[in-house]
């Protein structure tokens, strides 16, 4: 008879990544970021398990777009009363809020349930080069462009 193998979370070990979004394309970059805060990347990637990695993102300022967007892509948010539907650019979030941008696209790339805010959690966005997440000792991940 076999079984399938499913780790427990008590066998795996903290793992923390550090990317570089310098010239990055932010779809491409926040679908890779999704896969690695899932685990997809590891052998023993199981759906629903906790995979126990943390990402940490720098240069989320320096992101690039692909065609208009930063003109026509607009982020909605709503207080649920009437008349309060706020809309914001993508040239306006990255001018104000530079670190919001990547954390939502890969929020919204995450699966839906319970894990999705706990994963949520793990992405750390900073729009400089610095980030305080050096005693962790992150490993520098390398994407292609």
């Amino acid at each position: 008879m076999n079984y399938t193998y499913i780790p427990l979370g008590k066998h795996k070990e903290r793992s923390w990544y550090l990317i570089d979004a310098e010239n990055q394309t932010l779809g491409r970059l926040s679908t890779q970021i999704a896969n690695l805060i899932q685990g997809k990347n590891q052998v023993t990637y199981t759906p629903g398990s906790d995979s126990k990695v943390h990402v940490v993102v720098i240069n989320a300022d320096k992101i690039k777009v692909t065609g208009n967007k930063l003109s026509q892509k607009f982020y909605y948010t709503h207080t649920g009363k009437p008349g309060e539907l706020k809309t914001r650019s993508l040239a306006e979030l990255l001018a104000r809020f530079p670190y919001r941008v990547i954390e939502l696209a890969v929020k919204r790339m995450l699966p839906n349930g319970f894990e999705k805010s706990d994963l949520a959690k793990r992405l750390r966005v900073y729009a400089g080069n610095e980030h305080p997440h050096k005693a962790q000792k992150p490993k520098e991940v390398i994407f292609s462009k």
